[in-house]
């Protein structure tokens, strides 16, 4: 019995120490060294306090910043956690709504993005990414079209010339990963950050 049991024993510690130890010690000992900024989150720090990341989406409060995709993360109900409430922008909860294209909770949501679009004077069309979430629901981008979308209210909020806004978002545009996978996008936080640095 011991015979048969030994070699089990051994494999199983074995294995432990390499696929539970040393191989994830050395896949973050690589990591470290070759990408370390997205190793560790790729964090935007300034005056030491993480201001947040350029991988997660988060929310932006007042009319002077530009606003995510809508977010569709949720949370656990304070009066019954068998339940969820919506949580935008939770980045502990990242997820899709499974919501499908004809569920009524999700067509109402996105004809109020889009009449409160039409409210503050957005004319023409609307990009699928100003009201629609994303899978993760942290979406940190939104498309070069999204981000024009907002220059007039932006710029209208900080009394700055919409041209001069604009220019801001062309110089934060990043090109396909590679040249050829994905789609031109603007990262929300680092647009909002250089908009912050903009002397009046």
């Amino acid at each position: 019995m011991i015979q048969h049991l030994r070699p089990a024993l051994v494999m199983i510690a074995l294995f432990t120490l390499l696929t539970g130890l040393a191989y994830p010690l050395a896949i973050t000992g690589v990591s470290q060294v070759v990408f370390p900024a997205a190793a560790n989150g790729s964090l935007l720090v300034k005056n030491g306090k993480v201001l947040g990341s350029t991988l997660i989406g988060q929310a932006f409060k007042g009319e002077g910043y530009f606003q995510p995709r809508p977010s569709a993360t949720t949370a656990a109900d304070p009066q019954d956690d068998t339940k969820t409430v919506d949580a935008p922008y939770n980045a502990a909860s990242s997820a899709g709504s499974n919501l499908g294209p004809i569920t009524q909770k999700l067509l109402d949501r996105v004809k109020a993005d889009v009449e409160s679009l039409r409210a503050a004077g957005v004319g023409g069309p609307i990009p699928v990414d100003a009201v629609t979430t994303s899978a993760s629901g942290l979406d940190p981008h939104i498309s070069p079209e999204t981000a024009v979308l907002q220059v007039s209210r932006v710029a209208r909020a900080r009394s700055l010339p919409e041209d001069r806004v604009r220019a801001l978002v062309e110089t934060h545009i990043e090109g396909r990963s590679f040249g050829l996978l994905g789609e031109p996008r603007v990262n929300v936080l680092t647009l909002n950050l250089a908009l912050d640095a903009l002397k009046q």
